[in-house]
């Protein structure tokens, strides 16, 4: 690839990959294999002492050096871990831009420039770096294995001496690609699965993973692939179907979310009160406040017999797997970021680079980030 306009060379450009600090956070922002890649391209590597280990990548594996100019990690740095960093160092991993205000001023303030990967355009080019699909795909598998963990009945069909046991019944809310990583790991446990999603071309995927597709004369399609907010009437509407599928489901697993705004409530406490005993609910949303109205975020709760879990962090629950793709995810956008010849990119003219471009030369690069740091006068 040859250096974007603009660039200027960087030699020795040293990669610092951190230990992540978050309670509960076992993922790590690069891995072995995706290390050795960046070392062969020039690049020095330096790891954090133990910051595999939580996914199970020992620092042996690893190539330990001095030095950072970019540092890679996967939970937005706090203002402690912010105000380590050296003017100029380029940080790129997940920012909340509008949940962690403080230590965005604090990179802006300290001249570092840091690229949020949940601001990646969702366009073709990038679906390499889409991590939040990777992350969500790591989510959604995780769900299913929870819902079943939880659940009092055997997911698939069985025909025993002792008789045949019916196939449990999974209900899917939310067809995107976590939802439909829990439709497909629902169905490959051998459970009846049913999905429902607003939007209407979510249908074709959900059937063609051999699910049953809840319809509903309702297209809530919205920009980027998410669902728009549902009108007063819709909601009535999506309300009086979703309760039916909810109270003949075994296990449900909710995944709604609207990006900045809290998650929509799709399954309320009467609804709940309507489930058979023993069943389960999955709630991905719980830390967006939780599509299910009981839902108690970090926590597994029990009412009118439903066990309703709340989990937080969901990919953490697969580390391995969801570190190696998010290390992929950041190894291809570290190939838009800095060319083969070495050269660093400087004005991020590449679309993919100026949507993600949180912080930079003392500036917050995202508007509505800015607007809410301005508001409150950080």
């Amino acid at each position: 690839m040859s250096a974007p306009t603009g660039a200027s060379r960087t030699d020795g450009i040293v990669i610092a990959v951190l230990r992540e600090q978050a309670p509960g956070e076992q993922r790590v922002s690069s891995v072995p294999e995706v290390v050795q890649k960046l070392t062969k391209s020039g690049f020095e590597v330096r790891v954090e002492h133990d910051a595999g280990a939580g996914a199970f990548y020992p620092d042996d594996l690893y190539e330990l050096l001095d030095g950072a100019a970019i540092v890679l990690c996967v939970q937005p740095p706090t203002t402690a871990e912010a105000g380590m960093l050296a003017e100029g160092t380029i940080i790129i991993g997940f920012m909340n831009p509008a949940g962690n205000l403080p230590a965005i001023t604090l990179m802006r303030d300290r001249n570092i420039t840091a690229f949020a990967l949940e601001l990646v355009p969702r366009i073709t080019r990038a679906q390499g770096m889409d991590a939040l699909s990777s992350q969500a795909t790591a989510g959604g598998y995780a769900a299913a294995i929870l819902g079943a963990g939880h659940c009092p009945k055997f997911l698939p069909m069985l025909t025993t001496a002792a008789g045949t046991i019916r196939p449990a019944t999974v209900l899917v809310l939310g067809a995107g690609v976590a939802g439909l990583m829990a439709i497909a790991t629902a169905k490959r446990l051998g459970a009846l699965v049913e999905a429902y999603d607003v939007r209407r071309a979510a249908g074709e995927q959900v059937r063609s993973l051999g699910a049953k597709f809840l319809e509903l004369e309702i297209n809530a399609e919205g920009q980027g692939g998410y669902a728009r907010e549902l009108t007063p009437e819709e909601k009535v509407k999506e309300q009086e179907m979703v309760s039916a599928a909810v109270a003949r489901a075994d296990i449900v697993i909710t995944t709604a979310a609207i990006p900045g705004r809290r998650a929509p409530v799709l399954v309320t406490k009467e609804t709940v009160g309507k489930m058979r005993p023993g069943a389960v609910i999955v709630d991905l949303a719980a830390e967006s406040g939780g599509n299910c109205e009981l839902t108690q975020s970090g926590k597994t709760v029990s009412e009118h017999g439903v066990t309703i879990v709340g989990p937080q962090n969901l990919p953490a629950r697969v580390a391995f797997h969801a570190s190696q793709m998010y290390a992929r995810n950041l190894h291809a956008f570290l190939s838009l970021l800095v060319g083969k010849d070495g050269s660093v990119a400087r004005d991020f003219t590449d679309e993919i680079l100026a949507a993600s471009l949180l912080v930079h030369a003392g500036i917050v690069r995202h508007q509505p980030t800015d607007d809410l740091i301005r508001g409150g006068k950080q």
